[in-house]
């Protein structure tokens, strides 16, 4: 069982789901009131903003994935830079700790929307949806992005389920514009900054995309497409229902809502509410299944490299998954969902993953002056900027941290 490796079964389309799935899954479906709470009307500023730390970001992503096209990418990259073990140990280590909390965060997530059809148990729910969905990543990469593609595809129709019930809001947007999306005075970006350090996990997702290199096709040309095309997908989608969402419910309500979406169709469309509670759901596990294949394969990968114990880096003869990576990943996420709330989760999320987007960007700048990059290879990418937008987010939250304590 351990010698077995595994196999290149993914192609463009089910990469593109799969980041699609990870990124819409992980954001709008449970965040969009806490990001109001931060922001207010400013919410689908603080998504721009989010969104264009992410895309920055994203290219940097690009040009390591095609360089180093290893699972356990993030720890790959900062050792083939920095050339310290430990680094690359802490990292991967940071990484598998973002997935299990991105999933355990949409877990908590999951019951906020089951609620609204089932009076039932909080952690009952947690455990059966958690191990049910690690039941299904075992099954087989290409098995498990098929489900993840097809439950994609009914996200994205409840994104433009509501962006079409609730769009007549759109049409008092021009009268609204500065107010949603022009801040007149510091403290307004200041709420802009804390709803896209919140806004931001929204985007988590398309950096997983990399760790799944080693199960893709034709990698070089397969995954800078997929990667910009799930990213420019779920932005479009956010902003338009971040807008519909802030001109078609009162803020209180959006900001208090547990299920801020069904809230805001059930206000002229009660049907479509349920609707929307029901794709939720969907769209939350999705999320959950697409972490807890990203994370079995950081520590796979982890394993294979020497970085964490060999044990994890089994490969199944019958399935061709990592098992016992995936096990103990299930675990993980059992733990911290039935231990910590919604927001707290989803801030030390956003929080760990801007710590290790400033060390991805840092490794790029890094290996661009060591020459390490080669130039048939080499594409448009900021990575000191990215690595100064990504500190810059992290000190914000601190000091917004401290200020209140």
């Amino acid at each position: 069982m351990e010698n077995n490796k595994l196999i290149r079964r993914i192609g463009f389309p089910l990469l593109t789901f799969y980041g699609l799935g990870t990124i819409l899954g992980a954001g709008i479906y449970v965040l969009v009131g806490k990001v109001a709470t931060q922001a207010g009307l400013l919410t689908p500023l603080a998504f721009l903003v989010a969104a264009g730390v992410a895309a920055i970001t994203a290219f940097s992503y690009i040009q390591l994935v095609i360089t180093f096209p290893k699972s356990a990418g993030e720890a790959y990259y900062v050792e083939k830079s920095f050339t310290r073990p430990w680094y690359s140990i802490v990292v991967g280590y940071l990484v598998i700790f973002v997935g299990v909390i991105s999933a355990a965060t949409l877990a908590n997530g999951f019951v906020g929307y089951l609620s609204v059809f089932l009076d039932i148990s909080h952690q009952g729910a947690i455990i059966f949806i958690v191990l049910l969905l690690g039941g299904i990543a075992l099954w087989g990469i290409a098995e498990s992005l098929w489900i993840a593609a097809i439950i994609t595809l009914v996200e994205i129709g409840g994104l433009l389920l509501v962006i079409y019930f609730a769009g007549d809001a759109l049409s008092t947007l021009p009268e609204k514009w500065d107010s949603v999306l022009i801040p007149e005075a510091g403290i307004e970006w200041s709420m802009v900054i804390a709803g896209a350090f919140l806004a931001f996990y929204a985007f988590i997702g398309f950096e997983d995309m990399v760790n799944v290199v080693e199960e893709v096709k034709d990698p070089q040309k397969t995954m800078p497409r997929a990667i910009l095309s799930a990213l420019i997908i779920s932005s479009i989608l956010y902003v338009l229902v971040a807008l519909v969402a802030i001109l078609g419910m009162p803020l209180d309500e959006l900001s208090a809502s547990s299920s801020p979406l069904q809230a805001l169709l059930t206000i002229d469309h009660p049907k479509a509410g349920i609707w929307i509670s029901v794709i939720s759901l969907f769209a939350i596990l999705n999320g959950v299944l697409t972490q807890i294949i990203m994370a079995s394969r950081v520590l796979y990968g982890m394993a294979e490299q020497g970085r964490a114990p060999i044990a994890f880096a089994g490969v199944s003869a019958l399935t061709h998954t990592p098992w016992l990576a995936t096990f103990s990943i299930v675990i993980l996420i059992l733990i911290f969902s039935l231990w910590l709330p919604l927001v707290v989760l989803a801030k030390t999320t956003s929080f760990i993953i801007l710590i290790i987007f400033s060390i991805v960007n840092l490794a790029l700048w890094k290996l661009n002056k060591m020459g390490k990059i080669p130039e048939d290879k080499r594409l448009p990418a900021w990575p000191l900027l990215g690595a100064i937008l990504c500190v810059g987010l992290l000190l914000f939250q601190i000091f917004n941290v401290l200020t209140f304590i």
